[in-house]
């Protein structure tokens, strides 16, 4: 007879968070280390991060992920961050050891594994990157890390992409610039164009406000977003001749990643990866 009736619960803090679609994707992963889990989303307004953290850890939480817009606001309220999170600045990923917060960042970590599993090496490779947000910083400083030649960020708000230039600038060997982002902004001459903003996320309809004329036949497109899997922007990429991925490659390993962080065992991603698109195939 069974005699441990409490779940082990993880988990996700956003706002907004309905369409994000990683509790099929994480259960799939507990479910192939035969780890009876689950993971819930919990819809959280800015204003209540603080409050809403201090509730997961009094409730035991066993792991913990944090999405648009917390990843950059949580920080203060950690006891610790890892080595990675604390370059970044940001984190997508708690820890709870010890009666301890510990943020990390499984971002850009997952971003370079899911090209590496796409068979595209960094190594040397220019890449401009819309966007300066949380999301953004972890996938520039592991490009960078992974030995990108040059990252452009083009971003609305010029101090915050500044800050990240002069993050990878001096902490890398990579050689970081930025452009404003003005309306249909030109895209100069790169091997990897990412969008790393929200725009296209489910249930907005948009496309970044870019020149579409600067996407050439074989440029690499990655668009981070994970729902829905081909957004407006990856469509026109494609019809332009680029080279496309979606978001969904990058949602699995950065998830994989998590939960071998939070239990200390390897999931299988391709059992991730069949649930989404499964999901994505209803």
């Amino acid at each position: 007879m069974k005699t441990n009736f409490r779940l082990r619960i993880t988990g996700a803090l956003g706002f907004p968070i309905d369409e994000n679609p990683s509790p099929v994707m994480f259960e799939a992963g507990f479910a192939s280390l035969g780890l009876d889990w689950r993971y819930q989303l919990i819809e959280v307004r800015p204003e209540h991060l603080k409050v809403a953290l201090q509730g997961v850890q009094a409730m035991q939480f066993d792991g913990l992920n944090l999405t648009i817009p917390h990843k950059v606001a949580a920080i203060p309220y950690m006891d610790d961050l890892s080595k990675s999170a604390s370059i970044i600045g940001a984190i997508n990923t708690v820890l709870f050891r010890d009666g301890r917060m510990i943020g990390e960042n499984t971002d850009g970590k997952g971003f370079v594994i899911s090209m590496e599993k796409n068979g595209i090496n960094l190594q040397g490779k220019r890449l401009v990157v819309l966007g300066a947000g949380g999301a953004s910083r972890a996938i520039c400083v592991e490009c960078a890390l992974a030995g990108c030649d040059s990252i452009t960020i083009i971003n609305g708000t010029i101090e915050k992409a500044k800050e990240l230039e002069t993050l990878i600038n001096e902490q890398t060997s990579c050689r970081a610039s930025v452009i404003e982002w003005t309306p249909g902004v030109r895209i100069p001459e790169c091997d990897i164009l990412i969008n790393a903003t929200p725009v296209g996320l489910y249930p907005d309809p948009g496309m970044p406000d870019i020149c579409y004329d600067d996407i050439r036949p074989g440029m690499i497109v990655q668009d981070i977003i994970p729902n829905p899997a081909h957004t407006p922007f990856y469509k026109k990429a494609k019809e332009l001749g680029a080279t496309v991925y979606d978001g969904q490659s990058m949602l699995v390993y950065q998830g994989a990643l998590a939960i071998e962080l939070w239990t200390g065992l390897t999931p299988s991603d391709e059992q991730m990866k069949d649930a989404l698109h499964r999901l994505f195939a209803e």
